[in-house]
């Protein structure tokens, strides 16, 4: 990116360039310099919401500058794609770049956080997490490509994503640049003032983000934990009451830890989650109500629905169960929950994120074969599963006795696992 200015948009304070030192406040007045007319052209994230539609005419008010927006096609579906280039110039920006990431991003961020059983907190797995890397990555792509001299975001100062953008960001010499705008309820002032339009009203205010992996949905009732959601609030899922009343047997097939195929037929990996969304969804799988911690310090309540990648994670899991052993199980799992955090963070570009997926990829290279599953009524059931690398051995673990396990021996085995155990005993007794 060369001498490329990198810059973020957050909430509550003044324009601030790092480099000089000079601000320039909300109204484009100037302090000891400012940046007014240094920035010529400047490439937004740009979704089309509040928040990012209200930055568009923010910048050219107080930048004076060029503003293309760049959108990426994570999957979200083609109504939010729809009309966003009018919506774009008609908010003052000079262009809309779209670009169709899915399966870049299915393949290269869902498949390796997938591989390693990567789940934060829990539950959330990570939807959000994983597509703000391969956006910023494209991001600065696009930057390049129109010879822009800064880049911006509008995520709030409240959520994770502006740490997700700036740490990739980051890593080309960024100069922070910071807004006033407080809040949703500021933010629809300011769409007002400027003839913004944007589909959200003050009355019901859903902040949703939806890509291929998942949606999520936060605000409004939901700020509450206590309140239950409404029924009409999900849009991937049905409800399970209202799922059908037989179940859903499919094969997922897999090859050294990631998906490959679905009842027998190899698709790419976009095709796969998609299909798989579709199917989980019509039988109400993969909701999840969480509250959770978010990494800028307080608690959050969101909703998310991921219907394939709740499939897909089962399926993946369980085949491990044939393919590893208990202490490479064991300590995989631990690894996951740091690689699941790093994730979260922002991290993606993180050496110790990428030492470690370089351990996951090796770890479960026999991870090969299929993994039989039932959807009913929201749940998901595993009811076979198979490999050509498989551990298990009926001839061992059957209650039948055989050869090579020698049922006589287990009384040794106990008499000095259990060692410790009696030498305690004996101690307290006096023995």
């Amino acid at each position: 990116m060369g001498s490329m200015k990198v810059g973020q948009l957050l909430c509550k304070a003044t324009v601030i360039e790092v480099a000089t030192g000079s601000e320039t406040d909300v109204s484009g007045s100037t302090k000891t310099g400012g940046l007014r007319g240094k920035l010529n052209k400047v490439v937004l994230a740009y979704s089309g919401g509040l928040d990012t539609s209200i930055v568009v005419p923010w910048l050219r008010e107080n930048y004076g500058c060029e503003v293309v927006c760049f959108t990426a096609d994570v999957g979200q579906g083609i109504t939010e794609l729809d009309g966003l280039e009018e919506k774009a110039k008609a908010s003052g920006a000079s262009q809309l770049v779209v670009k169709d990431l899915t399966e870049e991003f299915v393949k290269d961020f869902i498949f390796p956080c997938l591989r390693a059983g990567a789940i934060y907190e829990r539950k959330y797995l990570l939807g959000t997490s994983m597509a703000r890397p391969v956006i910023t990555k494209a991001m600065v792509d696009v930057a390049k490509a129109v010879g822009a001299d800064a880049v911006a975001h509008g995520c709030t100062g409240k959520g994770n994503d502006q740490v997700r953008f700036e740490l990739t960001f980051f890593a080309l010499n960024p100069e922070l640049r910071e807004w006033d705008i407080t809040g949703r309820e500021d933010a629809i002032e300011y769409a007002k003032k400027h003839n913004v339009p944007v589909p959200v009203t003050k009355k019901s205010i859903y902040s949703r983000d939806r890509n291929l992996w998942h949606l999520s949905h936060e605000g409004d009732i939901l700020e509450d934990p206590a309140n239950e959601p409404k029924k009409d609030m999900y849009m991937m899922t049905v409800d399970p009451e209202d799922a059908p009343n037989e179940p859903e047997y499919l094969e997922i097939g897999i090859v050294s830890g990631v998906p490959v195929s679905l009842d027998g037929k190899e698709l790419s990996p976009a095709t796969l989650l998609a299909q798989l969304n579709e199917i989980g969804g019509r039988h109400g799988v993969g909701r999840i109500d969480m509250v959770e911690n978010r990494l800028v310090g307080m608690k959050s309540r969101g909703i998310y629905e991921t219907p394939g990648g709740t499939i897909l994670f089962t399926a993946v899991r369980e085949l491990e169960t044939l393919t590893l052993d208990r202490e490479t199980m064991q300590f995989k799992d631990t690894m996951a929950l740091k690689y699941a955090e790093l994730v979260y963070a922002g991290r993606w570009f993180d050496p110790l994120r990428e030492s470690m997926d370089a351990f996951m990829e090796n770890i479960t290279k026999d991870t090969t074969g299929s993994v039989r599953l039932k959807l009913y009524k929201g749940s998901v059931s595993v009811v076979g599963r198979k490999s050509p690398y498989s551990l298990y051995r009926e001839d061992i673990s059957s209650f039948e006795s055989g050869e090579i396990y020698n049922q006589a021996d287990a009384a040794g085995f106990i008499r000095l696992y259990g060692l410790p155990m009696r030498v305690r005993a004996m101690l307290e007794k006096g023995l």
